[in-house]
């Protein structure tokens, strides 16, 4: 309304004109999700603050509570509202009673991805140059005579360097931190696997495939293939987030033909991970190595799930022909 228009409606009805220029506040007390004690109490908020606004309130009354550290809900056992909601959008009235968690000490998902992913790369150097305190003495920094075994150490680095680069110049992350916790638990996968597929691998008593060079350069070409594939899909993920927006969009394939595995999977950067360490598990014909792929396998088909019916539920018109992780299948 132009400035002309508004002052007509303000000599016309001076009283509506006084109530549309007023501002309706909110009231907005926390409680503690377990005790349900009142933690804090705000007057006179603005109704366009959004969530996070809120959280900065929340950590200037509790400084060792920073927002990443706090879970705010509507309901003490319900979902974490997110960020980027606005107060007066939140099914509540002018005076809104939202409830408190402590999710613990948190780290940045780029540190935690560099901390999974340079472990393995370390741990498999150790076996692979047979340090002394895992073979003994007496063979203690020789090298294989076999060629998969300096075959595998090239791939497995490869894995794990390509991890590295995505985690630094590729990923855009949807959520900022990831509790501490959980990144000694995740450490303790990777690492601790990478040391028992590479005790086996690199063990002076290793013996290569049983079809020799025909099993090792076609499990070869199908590794290459698949970290590939697992790439472009990272960048084609990384490329709906350029406009620094957090909503999600669906993901369609691109000219890249490493991309078209879109028409069938809603999660095919899972499928070609999953394709890459098949490929290294016929590569090596080493038990550990195919025991940590189909942990993984199972891992990687529970997240494509979640993702997969996420997808259903926000978008009316995604793809029906679509699977989880593996096409037509699952």
């Amino acid at each position: 309304m132009c400035m002309a228009c508004w002052r007509g409606v303000a000599r016309r009805d001076p009283c509506k004109a006084a109530m549309s220029s007023r501002i309706s506040f909110f009231e907005v007390e926390i409680l503690d999700c377990k005790t349900m004690r009142q933690l804090c109490f705000f007057d006179k908020v603005e109704p366009h603050l959004t969530v996070n606004d809120v959280k900065l309130m929340f950590h200037k009354c509790y400084p060792q509570w920073y927002p990443a550290r706090q879970s705010i809900r509507l309901d003490p056992k319900g979902r974490s509202l997110k960020d980027e909601e606005i107060l007066q959008d939140l099914p509540v009235g002018t005076t809104a009673t939202l409830y408190f968690r402590d999710l613990g000490p948190q780290i940045g998902w780029t540190m935690v991805f560099l901390t999974e992913y340079a472990g393995p790369l370390f741990v498999y150097f150790l076996f692979y140059f047979r340090m002394p305190f895992f073979y003994g003495l007496a063979k203690a920094f020789t090298s294989s005579s076999h060629s998969v075994v300096h075959l595998a150490c090239c791939c497995h680095s490869f894995h794990y360097i390509k991890r590295l680069i995505e985690t630094i110049f590729v990923h855009r992350f949807s959520h900022g931190t990831m509790p501490l916790r959980s990144i000694v638990k995740n450490c303790f996968y990777y690492w601790g696997f990478a040391a028992w597929l590479a005790y086996y691998i690199n063990h002076p008593l290793y013996t290569p495939p049983s079809y020799g060079k025909k099993q090792i350069c076609l499990a070869m070409i199908m590794f290459l293939i698949c970290e590939t594939g697992n790439f472009s899909i990272h960048v084609a993920l990384s490329n709906l987030r350029q406009d620094g927006l957090r909503s999600r969009r669906i993901p369609f394939p691109t000219r890249n033909p490493f991309t078209w595995l879109f028409f069938f999977v809603s999660c095919p950067n899972y499928t070609y991970e999953v394709g890459s360490w098949i490929s290294f598990t016929v590569m090596t014909q080493c038990v550990p190595v195919g025991l940590f792929t189909l942990i993984g396998f199972i891992q990687m088909t529970i997240w494509a799930k979640e993702k997969h019916y996420r997808y259903l539920k926000e978008f009316k018109d995604y793809p029906r022909l679509r699977m989880s992780i593996i096409p037509f299948l699952l």
